[in-house]
């Protein structure tokens, strides 16, 4: 599969529709586009679509059901990730006797080395042979032009449960420098959820604040052992974006 062979089509931020060849297009910034067409919203509708605020955007970003929004919200938690955008762009390439395929994909994602990630999201049940065929042929259209692609179902229950819950703590207006300070002192060697947040002051005031950390990842717990709990064991992230480390920790909770 060529990459002059694939035609993309795509509304920009301007909102101005655009066509050609993904050949020519790539590099265009599709983390920043709209998306390529509207969320359906009808009576008797089987999907659940909306609108995610996404942090890692700084705005709202579409789905079209619940899966997808659970996606959208691991790929927010993500902190290799530097931007998304839903419904990015429309595919169509000749198919056999000529007749013209389009597809398009659930996400772009814009990686914070500069790479892209095209997603997919359906899960294994609901993949019949012809959005295998499509899959197939998208996957090697981003191959052509340096693009990963993945096609994703349904993700890990445990996972899922606890970052939605800290998704409800992912605003920056959830953020208190001086509790999130004393919390990186307090977690410096690790220790109970709410044991930790009680040393720092009234839990119904820490608690927010540790999880927004917890989000951002300057702290850190084991999110598919089990479900959040008082007794969850809360430490420094240790791996952070460029490196980190309990300095690196301290720097980001500081602001």
């Amino acid at each position: 599969m060529s990459a002059e062979d694939v035609e993309l089509e795509y509304v920009s931020a301007a909102g101005v529709r655009e066509r050609g060849s993904l050949g020519r297009l790539w590099s265009v910034p599709f983390e920043s586009v709209r998306p390529e067409r509207r969320f359906p919203a009808f009576r008797g509708q089987g999907n659940w679509c909306g609108w995610y605020w996404s942090a890692t955007c700084g705005g709202h970003v579409g789905y079209e059901s619940w899966l997808e929004r659970d996606h959208l919200m691991l790929l927010d938690f993500d902190p290799l990730v530097a931007g998304m955008a839903s419904q990015p762009f429309r595919l169509s390439w000749a198919g056999s006797g000529g007749k013209r395929v389009r597809h398009t994909p659930d996400f772009f994602v814009r990686r914070a080395d500069g790479t892209g990630l095209v997603v997919d999201v359906r899960p294994d049940e609901r993949i019949g042979p012809d959005d295998a065929a499509k899959f197939t042929v998208t996957a090697a259209a981003c191959r052509s032009v340096g693009w990963d692609f993945v096609r994703v179902g349904a993700p890990e229950a445990v996972l899922t449960a606890n970052v939605r819950w800290l998704a409800g703590y992912r605003h920056p207006r959830v953020h208190r420098p001086e509790v999130a300070a004393r919390l990186v002192e307090v977690f410096a060697d690790g220790g109970g959820l709410l044991a930790g947040a009680q040393r720092v002051g009234d839990q119904v005031a820490v608690l927010p604040v540790l999880f927004h950390l917890l989000w951002r990842r300057v702290l850190a717990v084991d999110l598919e052992a089990g479900l959040l709990s008082a007794n969850t064991r809360v430490q420094l992230a240790v791996v952070r974006e460029g490196g980190g480390h309990a300095v690196a920790s301290t720097a980001a909770a500081s602001g």
